[in-house]
């Protein structure tokens, strides 16, 4: 057992993380009391420490985003970094990235937080209400909210109000969202229902089918793709500038990929899938191949040239069309990019000579991480993984691996092949 000594006024940050790591590590092998009524008791003392830790960690957070400190370690966002690295759902990391950037804005949500005298999920609760509100109208309802929570309501029921608060003040501002839609449809059919602002302008709301939302991923998700390093709208926002192109006609044709053996196109009953992984049966399998815009990938031999060697700089479209099948997200490893989002990257480098357009030397990442391939490229571990797709692993900044030692993946990783392309 160790032991653990420190004067918290002295100690510094540093220390009492260290410390504070070392007594969770020996709580966590510990067995709960044989009381019931024990276990309940620590169980609200610990839970109450738990939220007092969030409150640190909240600070934390913040200033890893302010100065975009993430980056430097090879995460494109605040987000991605607390999902990849310190594994967070979506959910969560959303929900702690909200409570880091509202902070300021909330000042006795953050006070009563730290002081133990607010509980985290009341704190969230008031970050994610206020978050879309301006500073006059944050002030009056983390006041009004932070009353509801004294008066006892549950984490819920204020979570519920705060939506009522962001109702009547949209619809004070005239931007109040559309009207529910009819979610009484079934999953089989498709459906959309659009309403029509006052400003003219229109919300959508609706439901796609496995085969038709195939058919939208495979239009709009090439043409969503950012524009280039100074594009700085949203995934949303490029979604919906896609679909304006699609509906005035400025697009290429749609490409959804059915991947099926030859046997089941021609007849067969073995079942095959979209590039996402979503199983399809043969028979709809073969309905789909034959519609406008979609393109069957046959695994076996064809007359498809893969092999460009140096003479070609981009990747063809067939080659993409493989790419997207055997990369469902970006190369790096903590990365969730889409692989239709992303850009062809030659593993070794095309302009270094060293790696030709050729299907076996390709790659797909995002264009943040295509970029930081290049311009970090003592960041990047890349190796093959047993079925012969390149795993991109992010590595520490190089001050930051002296410092700890940190360097590529060893023994603990599963066995693979290493590609050293920067040597």
């Amino acid at each position: 057992m160790q032991s653990v000594t420190v004067e918290l006024e002295a100690a510094s940050t540093m220390e009492l993380v260290n410390a504070l790591s070392t007594i969770a590590t020996e709580l966590a092998t510990r067995q709960a009391p044989e009381s019931a009524a024990a276990s309940l008791e620590l169980a609200e003392t610990l839970a109450a420490a738990t939220d007092l830790q969030e409150s640190a960690l909240a600070t934390l957070i913040g200033r890893v985003d302010a100065a975009g400190e993430q980056q430097r370690w090879g995460y494109p966002s605040t987000r991605a970094w607390l999902r990849s690295k310190l594994g967070m759902r979506e959910s969560r990391a959303k929900e702690r990235l909200t409570l880091a950037r509202q902070r300021h804005r909330i000042p006795q949500v953050t006070k009563r937080l730290a002081a133990g005298e607010l509980s985290y999920g009341y704190a969230t609760t008031v970050a994610e209400s206020v978050a879309r509100l301006d500073d006059t109208d944050c002030a009056q309802a983390e006041a009004t909210l932070l009353d509801m929570a004294d008066q006892g309501f549950s984490a819920g029921k204020v979570a519920t109000f705060g939506q009522r608060i962001r109702d009547v003040i949209a619809e004070r501002d005239g931007t109040e969202d559309a009207p529910d839609a009819d979610t009484k449809h079934g999953y089989d059919k498709s459906w959309i229902t659009t309403t029509r602002s006052l400003d003219g302008g229109r919300y959508i709301k609706g439901w796609l089918n496995p085969e038709d939302a195939a058919i939208w991923d495979g239009t709009l998700a090439p043409l969503a793709k950012p524009a280039g390093p100074d594009d700085r709208r949203d995934v949303s926002e490029r979604t919906a500038a896609a679909m304006s192109s699609v509906l005035s006609g400025g697009h290429k044709a749609t490409k959804v990929t059915v991947i099926c053996d030859l046997e089941t196109l021609t007849g067969g009953n073995a079942p095959a899938r979209l590039t996402d992984g979503t199983p399809i049966p043969a028979g709809q399998a073969r309905r789909i191949a034959l519609a406008a815009g979609v393109s069957p990938l046959l695994l076996g031999r064809g007359n498809t040239p893969l092999y460009l060697g140096y003479r070609e700089r981009f990747a063809s479209a067939a080659q993409r069309q493989v790419l997207e099948t055997l990369y469902p997200t970006c190369a790096v490893r903590e990365c969730e990019t889409p692989g239709t989002l992303c850009e062809v990257d030659h593993v070794g480098g095309w302009a270094l000579g060293k790696s030709p357009t050729d299907i076996d030397q390709l790659a797909l990442t995002c264009g943040w991480h295509n970029r930081f391939k290049h311009t970090s490229p003592d960041q990047i571990h890349i190796t093959k993984d047993p079925d012969g797709r390149y795993v991109y692993r992010l590595l520490p900044p190089p001050d930051a691996r002296q410092r700890s030692g940190h360097g590529p993946p060893g023994d603990s990783d599963p066995p693979d092949t290493t590609f050293n392309w920067a040597a």
